[in-house]
């Protein structure tokens, strides 16, 4: 029974990066160009004020700076620097660059967590990024240095979050879905200015444009990154994070089937190899072992009010 609810878990967690791969086929089809920070603003802050109103429950006490912090690495400094990066570097070599995301968990475990990095968890993180790199790496044009480092921070930010995001745990009572509507909000509110310093006002939106970014805000933001915060709740942070290759491979299969892409016999046996990478990533060390980290942690109250959503 406990391996059934595993595998539920790990499942349920999958269906977030799984979401996360369709956003290029939406942005492409249905956005408005070159508007990378209003697309991450509209992402982020409707879900996260739809999740609040849910939930009717705020942070309190050291959770609001948790808050902002999280919300800074998971949302509010990723969203823009990914954007950065997939518009300053050829193909999917801001995808490459960002599969070193596993790595850099594994690490940051050991670090904050204190799990011990393993050479399987080692290895499958660079079999991993190299899966990804036969599925979308383009041999066309020179790197950009900044789009690199873009990259990289993108990819050290959502690294940290999730470490981060396992090690404090949730206030007593409080569920997945309110600790993904504060981050939200938070992320949002952080790159609102940032948006609309750089792009200016908000686009005019046509039917498409519009039904996309509720898609976007909603299956694809608040949904999905509730099941990914719900799942870094009950698995360990290296797990989730070799879920992450499967974002990549989405894309390319929604690539073929959607937009008429077409999926070389490299491009498939990338594929093959970083999908095997995630199942292994899926195995822990030490079958039952107690997670590094309480889940909820029981040492901040909440406030009281209203009924609370349970999840």
């Amino acid at each position: 029974m406990a391996a059934n609810r595993a595998i539920v878990v790990i499942a349920l967690t999958a269906l977030a990066p799984v979401s996360w791969g369709t956003t290029y086929a939406v942005t492409t089809e249905f956005l408005p160009p070159d508007r990378p920070l209003f697309t991450g603003l509209a992402r982020a802050l409707p879900a996260g004020l739809v999740l609040l109103a849910l939930v009717r429950v705020l942070p309190r006490g050291v959770w609001w700076w948790k808050t902002t912090v999280l919300g800074a690495l998971n949302i509010g400094a990723f969203f823009p620097l990914l954007f950065l990066s997939a518009y300053r570097l050829p193909g999917g070599m801001a995808a490459v660059v960002g599969s070193v995301g596993p790595l850099l968990v594994v690490a940051l475990s050991a670090l904050l967590l204190g799990q011990r990095p393993t050479v399987r968890n080692v290895l499958t993180g660079v079999v991993a990024a190299f899966g990804v790199s036969l599925v979308v790496l383009k041999a066309t044009g020179a790197l950009d240095s900044v789009g690199v480092l873009a990259a990289l921070a993108a990819a050290a930010s959502m690294s940290a979050g999730t470490v981060l995001t396992k090690r404090w745990g949730r206030p007593e009572g409080v569920g997945p879905l309110a600790l993904t509507g504060w981050q939200l909000t938070a992320g949002g509110l952080l790159i609102a200015p940032l948006a609309f310093l750089v792009e200016g006002a908000p686009p005019a939106l046509d039917a498409a444009a519009a039904g996309g970014y509720v898609y976007l805000a909603l299956a694809n933001t608040a949904v999905a990154y509730w099941l990914w915060f719900r799942g870094i709740g009950r698995l360990a942070a290296t797990q989730v994070t070799f879920l992450g290759p499967l974002s990549p491979l989405a894309a390319a299969v929604v690539g073929w089937a959607a937009l008429g892409e077409t999926l070389t016999p490299l491009q498939l046996t990338g594929m093959a190899v970083a999908f095997g990478a995630t199942v292994a990533g899926q195995i822990t060390a030490r079958p039952g072992a107690a997670p590094a980290v309480p889940e909820p942690s029981r040492t901040v109250p909440v406030a009281a009010g209203p009924p609370k959503v349970r999840c």
